[in-house]
Formats: C-alpha cells, structure tokens, sequence
C-alpha cells in the first residue's frame, strides 16, 4: 500500500490507486472530498487509443492554452491499450517537461472513452473538469476561448460556428443527432459532443455507463434534469490532423440507439412526475 499523503484539508489519505491499468506514470495524487475544496482549479482529461501522430501536439496545445488562464491545472492521460508509440511518445513528452502536472495512465484492455471519462474524472483533483481528445482537434486558442467562460454556469458547451475540413457525412450526422437528442429529451441545446466544462463532481455523481459515443449527451441531458445551468461558447471546429476518426464505429451507433430510449424513458418520467404533482 501507498504511504498516506496530506490533502488540500490537511487530512492524511491514502492516494487513490486505480485498478485495471498495466502502469502508472506521475505522482500519485491524494484522492480529494468531492466538493468545492478541491486542490486545483480545472483537471483536464485526455483520452489516447493509437493517437502516436497526435497526442504529443495535443499535449503541447494544452500547455500552450493554460500558460494563457490564471488556472491551476493538471492533466490525466490514459492511453486505452494503444498499440502504436503511443505510450512511449507521453512518457518521452513527461521526461522532457518535468514541471507539467502530468499523469500517464495505461490500460491493459480497450475500455473505450466514455470509462475513461469517467475514470479520471475520480482520479483528478481539479474542481472543474474538461475532457480534451488526444487527436489534437482544440486548439490553444479554442481552449482558452472556452475555458475564460468558467465560473458563469455549470456547464459551458461548446458549440461550432464554423467548421474546418470536415466531411459533409460527418455534419450531418452531427446536425442529425443533436436535433434527434433536442426532439427526444425536450431541451434546445447546439451541440452535445463538444467537450464542455463541468463540475468534476457532477461527472462523478451523475455518470454514465455507456461504453460509446453518447455519453456526453447522456451527461448533459441528466444533468439538465437535474436543473443545472448552462453557457453555450462559440468556437471553431477542428478536425484531426492525422489518423481516421473512430466515432463512426458499429458498438457507438448501437449506444447511441440505446441511449436515445434512455432519455426518452427519462422524459416520460419527468413527465409522469409533474402531473402527479
């Protein structure tokens, strides 16, 4: 066992030791009440499945964007089984950027994103928390236009209003899902895929276990039925420099169907609930 460590409250703990990972690279890190207390200002997450061509950009943008914002940040990499130069690429960046708040965590089975979502959003320290996609579609530029907006609602949803070298396939496919999500869940939202700010401890309390691409819907719809507010934030959309892009899969279009039968049984529930009141 892991000797205990002092937390923000000055309260000894033992840090929180993650299971179902081949390695653990970085400082362990006490794990924090899940309240406003937390040590630092923003955890940002970032998912990496054979991402060699992109991950370490993705890490330099990071750093980029946050030398801009008075935030205390640190960074949570879990690379999901990657079978490229994945790995080595992180840790060669973490040897070479000793001062960066960086942890690199390895799977030693595919787990998909929306788990690992989850997963770092337990692991992290931050009161607020991001994910940001190792394939290097933000920008320092679309970080910081974002994350300036923290501390105006609950949530702060991106949406794109404008688009860079994306398929006309994949808008309208996006265009499709956002309105489907709107008709079903009986919310006005732009865009639910944009990797919005929340409440680290809103991600842990109302998570997901949806193993595909709907679970940031799924995040904001319950949390939206929860009476939490929002901001929506304008910003470029990117698209990946290198690489394929892995939304398109047949396992996210099966969550994705199952996913909009669970919100429409919750909104028949909310519903139900009101007349009965």
């Amino acid at each position: 066992m892991a000797p205990a460590m002092k937390g923000h409250d000055g309260v000894m703990r033992q840090p929180f030791e993650p299971t179902g990972f081949a390695a653990v690279y970085g400082t362990p890190v006490c794990q924090p009440l899940p309240t406003d207390g937390s040590d630092l200002d923003i955890t940002l997450f970032v998912p990496c499945y054979n991402e060699e061509e992109n991950i370490v950009a993705t890490l330099e943008e990071i750093a980029a964007a946050m030398a801009e914002l008075d935030l205390s940040s640190e960074v949570i990499v879990i690379d999901d089984a990657s079978t490229d130069n994945s790995v080595s690429l992180v840790l060669q960046y973490m040897s070479q950027h000793g001062e960066s708040p960086l942890r690199l965590l390895v799977r030693e089975q595919n787990e998909g994103v929306a788990q690992n979502f989850i997963e770092a959003a337990f692991l992290g320290r931050g009161r607020y928390y991001k994910l940001v996609n190792g394939d290097n579609v933000e920008n320092r530029d679309q970080l910081v236009t974002l994350l300036l907006h923290i501390g105006e609602a609950d949530m702060l949803l991106p949406y794109h209003a404008h688009t860079l070298n994306r398929t006309l396939l994949r808008r309208v496919l996006s265009r499709l899902f956002t309105l489907t999500v709107n008709v079903v869940s009986g919310y006005k939202v732009r865009y639910y895929n944009g990797c919005g700010v929340n409440f680290r401890y809103n991600v842990m309390r109302w998570n997901t276990n949806y193993h595909g691409f709907g679970f940031q819907a799924d995040l904001i719809t319950r949390l939206l039925d929860q009476g939490k507010t929002f901001v929506e934030i304008p910003v470029v959309a990117g698209e990946r420099s290198a690489g394929a892009s892995k939304a398109l899969t047949m396992k996210n279009f099966f969550s994705v169907a199952h996913f909009f039968l669970d919100i429409g049984i919750r909104r028949v529930g909310r519903i139900w609930r009101k007349r009965q009141n």
